[in-house]
């Protein structure tokens, strides 16, 4: 990630800290930046893999791309 990828992801973290449990990252384990889509995945695995939750997915300009929620 270049310096305009890290300074977006500080905004969508800001903007996610306000939004207090109505965000879309709370319960994220690792963050993942994908280059073509220009976008961030919050994944919500755990344990080796192991999900109960699809991953939200928010672009550079803090559009949610995908809100994730639960697989069952």
């Amino acid at each position: 990630m270049g310096s305009k990828e890290l300074q977006a992801l500080i905004e969508v973290l800001q903007e996610q800290l306000t939004q207090g449990l109505e965000g879309h990252v709370l319960g994220t384990w690792t963050i993942h930046y994908d280059k073509e889509r220009q976008a961030f995945q919050f994944d919500k695995c755990e344990n080796d893999g192991y999900c109960e939750e699809r991953p939200s997915v928010i672009g550079l300009d803090r559009t949610v791309l995908d809100p994730g929620g639960p697989l069952f």
